[in-house]
């Protein structure tokens, strides 16, 4: 009797002392245990384990830590996969997205007769008069036998599609490919043959429209062309939203919109139906940039899911369709410059209104005169407002190809340069054909501009690019295409239809594509989380895993940091979760 008194004394003891133990315990909402944290802090440093309370990270750690100090009933083991930051994409466009996965997706196509078939079949479940939108289509991956690659034409469509008005964004968006009833509707309301400033018309040799409409020339069809409903851009939204969560993308900067989709953004965040964090830039110059110079940024400074205090301005068009902006003419179109599609006075008068209205300005320019337009403009209105630009974080959209005096002067003028990986190694087969073997050394650069001490926000430019963000760090740190192309020089001299006295040095393609340029992976790695942080002003609230930090985190199938980078090219998303919320699970 005696032993048995003992023994329950002990029990409750025991007890007594566990249920102290546990009581000492924080409250989580979720505990992420045995994992491989890259935890993107100052340090580098890396961590086992996570601890989330409402939207927040309390604790990093190792699990034993962990699991001492928390207690949760939502305890995720991760078995030894990889943790990163929720990925941010620091270029993309949110609609353009939603629509490749509705319209006709064109990406990949190797020909015009393939574009042709699959309209052949879009057209038979067409409504009798109904617009046919599509995009994706990119001349350079055709070719004809003789290895030009010429723009395609209305009769091309004509032959599917004599009815049906039929157009097709070009894979950057900087060109429009239509058929001739789309030409006749667009002709009932202007003249379709005129120059237009900053755009160019296509035209056969009689002088008639071929069909298609470079850059600002797109306007002179877009302008006939029916609006999506607010009930469809919902769901193009919802759409794109989806894609972006598969693929562990957590934040996105939306490249340009307007006060529709302004609208829509912010009714859905006040309905909580804002899945991951927006950051909205005003598309061009216009009613809505006036009023909402007016009103100033509006920030969400609760939960941070919107954001709206940044303008987005175009300057020139793309390289692939020639509207890039060159300081001397194409190397193989001589007497084309490329396009100005924005005055540079307006470009400095916007910023010094940005400026004083608290505002982020971000410039697309792709080619070497509108980069070093861009930066001119720039330091003008800085000179103007030095106090105020001092923190400004104006961007350089693209930053693609920049003359060799004007690479320093990104660091000079504390200017970002945001950049696109994957937008290399899908030119890199016809870029030193439009540059030619010096030009070229500035394009792409992003070994210059990192070692000048610059950070390089890193996205997609979708639907320009697919949306994986994986697909742009493997790009960032090997610079080859999925097949590892190009390895050496024969690779580039076979491939890329470049003769031997255009390779200068073969060793800058050892491994690579202009393999010196390469990112190394931490710096890819931050490209997509941190740096995109810092240029939405939140480096303080996410874009790293530590203490305080808002809870966005991405678990992978493999471990990107030490993998064969082939193998990045297969590594899967297997969570999202925005805000401690599980947003996507494999």
């Amino acid at each position: 009797m005696k032993i048995l008194v003992i023994i329950i004394f002990a029990i409750a003891v025991f007890a007594a002392v566990f249920l102290h133990i546990v009581s000492k315990k924080q409250p989580a909402d979720l505990i992420i245990i045995n994992a491989n944290i890259y935890t993107v802090d100052a340090e580098n440093s890396k961590a086992e384990a996570v601890a989330v309370r409402g939207s927040r990270l309390i604790a990093v750690g190792t699990s034993q830590d962990i699991q001492k100090q928390y207690t949760s009933q939502n305890v995720i083991d991760a078995d030894g996969k990889t943790i990163i930051p929720g990925m941010i994409d620091s270029h993309a466009h949110v609609m353009g997205l939603g629509q490749s996965l509705s319209e006709l997706n064109l990406y990949g196509t190797s020909s015009s007769q393939q574009i042709v078939e699959m309209l052949a079949a879009r057209v038979l479940i067409a409504k009798p008069g109904e617009w046919i939108r599509g995009r994706g289509w990119d001349q350079n991956d055709w070719g004809n036998g003789t290895g030009q690659k010429p723009f395609p034409t209305a009769a091309m469509l004509d032959k599917v599609s004599p009815n049906n008005p039929v157009i097709l964004n070009r894979i950057d968006g900087h060109a429009i490919w239509v058929n001739s009833k789309a030409m006749e509707i667009a002709k009932n309301s202007s003249d379709i043959t005129i120059e237009v400033d900053g755009g160019i018309v296509q035209k056969d040799r009689f002088g008639n429209p071929t069909g298609v409409f470079v850059d600002n020339a797109e306007s002179l069809i877009r302008k006939v062309v029916p609006e999506y409903s607010i009930e469809e851009k919902i769901e193009l939204y919802r759409k794109a939203f989806k894609e972006c969560l598969r693929f562990g993308l957590t934040g996105i900067h939306d490249m340009g919109i307007d006060r529709t989709d302004f609208d829509i953004y912010r009714s859905l965040a006040k309905t909580k139906e804002l899945p991951l964090r927006i950051y909205a830039l005003i598309g061009g110059n216009g009613e809505f940039l006036d009023a909402m110079l007016k009103s100033g940024p509006y920030v969400d400074v609760t939960n941070h899911f919107l954001s709206l205090r940044s303008i987005k301005l175009y300057l020139d068009g793309a390289l692939g369709s020639r509207g890039a902006a060159l300081i001397e003419p194409y190397s193989d179109e001589p007497e084309n410059r490329g396009v100005i599609t924005f005055s540079p006075d307006s470009i400095r008068v916007i910023t010094e209104q940005a400026l004083q209205r608290g505002f982020q300005v971000c410039v697309h320019a792709i080619g070497d005169r509108a980069n070093k337009t861009a930066l001119d403009e720039f330091e003008a209105a800085s000179k103007k407002y030095p106090v105020q630009a001092r923190n400004a974080r104006l961007r350089i959209e693209h930053a693609q190809i920049i003359a060799p005096d004007d690479i320093p002067r990104f660091k000079q003028l504390n200017i970002i340069p945001s950049m696109q990986p994957t937008h290399a190694t899908s030119d890199m087969y016809w870029a030193q054909a439009r540059l030619g073997p010096e030009r070229i050394l500035g394009a792409y650069a992003w070994r210059f501009l990192l070692d000048d001490g610059n950070i390089i926000p890193a996205g997609s430019d979708f639907p320009v690019e697919l949306p994986n963000p994986l697909n742009g760090f493997y790009a960032a740190i090997t610079r080859q295409d999925k097949d590892g192309i190009p390895r050496t020089a024969h690779d580039v001299e076979k491939l890329f239809q470049l003769s031997a006295e255009h390779i200068r040095d073969t060793t800058l393609f050892d491994g690579g594509w202009f393999a010196p340029q390469k990112m190394k992976r931490e710096e890819a790695l931050r490209a997509f989380t941190m740096w995109g942080a810092y240029a939405e002003f939140l480096e303080n609230e996410k874009g790293s895993i530590e203490g305080g930090k808002l809870a966005d985190l991405v678990m992978l199938s493999k471990d990107i940091m030490t993998v064969e980078p082939k193998e990045i090219l297969t590594t899967e998303v297997e969570m999202t979760i925005v805000g401690g919320k599980i947003r996507y699970k494999k």
